[in-house]
């Protein structure tokens, strides 16, 4: 029996130094912890500071490459744009010519004259308003205010007058 007394007296002393030793331990961590703890709150302000400043700066980063992705979609989103517009009044004018082309072809045929046909007319009449100015400007001016009856007297006679010489040039070549 008695050395059924030592065994159990080894394992209540094995028993004891292993609680003893996780107690030892236990505390060590919690000592460690409350060391972490006391570290992190000291240093915790600078650590977040530093924190910021990279956030801050990742940000400024960030910023700038969407902002240059942005202006690139831009300026390819207006050059297509251009593009497009210049076509489409390319397109435009060449049917804006088609039509006047066939407006133009449609009027002449109607004989309706065209804006050079009214244009040259309008020239041909101030050439002839010109050439009258510059005749009436060399004629003699009357002396009294003709009368109704003595202008429609004189007209005819103007005429017969006009006529004649024209016969006698005839005649004469």
């Amino acid at each position: 029996m008695v050395t059924k007394l030592q065994k159990t007296n080894s394992t209540k002393s094995s028993h004891t130094q292993l609680s003893g030793s996780v107690k030892d331990s236990a505390q060590q961590i919690w000592q460690a912890g409350l060391g972490a703890f006391t570290r992190a709150q000291a240093e915790g302000s600078k650590a977040f500071e530093s924190l910021v400043k990279e956030g801050v700066s990742i940000q400024r980063k960030t910023q700038a490459v969407a902002e240059e992705r942005i202006s690139e979609a831009t300026n390819k989103m207006s050059s297509m744009a251009t593009d497009i517009t210049s076509k489409a009044s390319g397109q435009w004018d060449k049917l804006e010519n088609i039509f006047e082309e066939r407006v133009a072809k449609a009027l002449n045929k109607l004989g309706v004259p065209s804006a050079k046909d009214v244009n040259d007319l309008i020239a041909r009449i101030d050439d002839l308003n010109r050439a009258v100015q510059k005749l009436s400007a060399k004629a003699p001016a009357p002396k009294a205010p003709a009368s109704k009856t003595t202008v429609q007297a004189v007209a005819p006679k103007a005429k017969v007058a006009a006529k004649a010489p024209a016969k006698k040039a005839k005649s004469v070549g």
